[in-house]
């Protein structure tokens, strides 16, 4: 399945999935709005979603001139193998970590933290930056893109009919209101988990993905697993808190404030990667 139907499955489905809480909430009236409100919000994930992500973060765009380190290594990548520039933004935060978005590789866009420029060395960050062109060569950048944004969107529409339930609720049928309450909480649980779930199902195997075009780019596999064993380790010491719409977007796995173990991880662990990028086990577990 190419990622151009993986998109419009995702975004029939989160469709749908937008309809059902509508219904549920709303009745019939609360099913035509939440219909208007998915067409709304298709639009804007697929024509916005890489703004939205870049501005949750404070990312600010660079020039060349600002920041010649990164520009040159891109600029050397994408001439050798056919992408476009992408455009690049700097995240003001220690954390090291980075992250591509956009909806095609003519309008990309590629974002690292201030911590990772202090971190790594400069092999390090081509592979790092390798992986995040990956990305953009394999087209997952548009499904990341939108998986951020219509999570984030469904977790904040059950969020907002469970405390409407709690004011009365918006279908006004009193018969329904001793089981409404129950059923209102199911739904702000089970909204942000299928939302999580879709994005597990389009991002942890694109990481390997990433990671393998990332080396071919360079020819140093071990220039990024480098890259990556520094990230881990330092990242946890000073974790960048992301939320869990947009935690898939990053090269390593940043801080969700909430553990629900190995099922809500959006990353394979930084070990398994390790070992597929350089053949051998890595020297350390996680």
């Amino acid at each position: 399945m190419g990622n151009a139907v993986k998109t419009a499955f995702l975004l029939a489905a989160l469709t749908v999935f937008l309809v059902l809480i509508g219904q549920y909430f709303g009745g019939q009236n609360g099913m035509v709005l939440a219909l208007v409100l998915a067409g709304v919000m298709n639009f804007v994930s697929y024509f916005f979603s890489d703004k939205i992500a870049l501005a949750m973060y404070r990312a600010q765009p660079v020039t060349r001139e600002e920041l010649p380190r990164v520009y040159g290594v891109v600029e050397r990548m994408t001439q050798r193998i056919g992408l476009p520039m992408p455009k690049i933004y700097v995240i003001p935060s220690d954390s090291p970590n980075a992250f591509a978005t956009g909806r095609n590789p003519r309008h990309a866009s590629v974002a690292v933290t201030q911590g990772i420029l202090n971190l790594l060395n400069d092999e390090e960050l081509e592979g790092v930056l390798a992986h995040e062109l990956g990305h953009v060569r394999n087209r997952d950048i548009l499904i990341s893109s939108i998986a951020a944004t219509l999570a984030g969107a469904v977790t904040m529409l059950a969020r907002m009919g469970y405390w409407a339930s709690l004011f009365g609720g918006m279908g006004g049928r009193d018969d329904d209101r001793r089981g409404g309450g129950l059923g209102a909480l199911l739904m702000i649980i089970l909204a942000p988990v299928a939302a999580m779930l879709i994005q597990l199902a389009v991002s942890r195997s694109r990481e390997y993905q990433a990671d393998a075009t990332g080396a071919e780019f360079t020819g140093n596999p071990y220039a990024l697993a480098s890259a990556l064993r520094k990230l881990d380790e330092y990242s946890r010491r000073r974790p960048l808190v992301a939320t869990p719409s947009t935690a898939h977007l990053f090269i390593v796995q940043p801080l969700l404030g909430m553990d629900f173990a190995s099922l809500f991880s959006t990353h394979p662990p930084i070990a398994k990667r390790i070992e597929r990028l350089t053949g051998r086990p890595a020297e350390f577990t996680q």
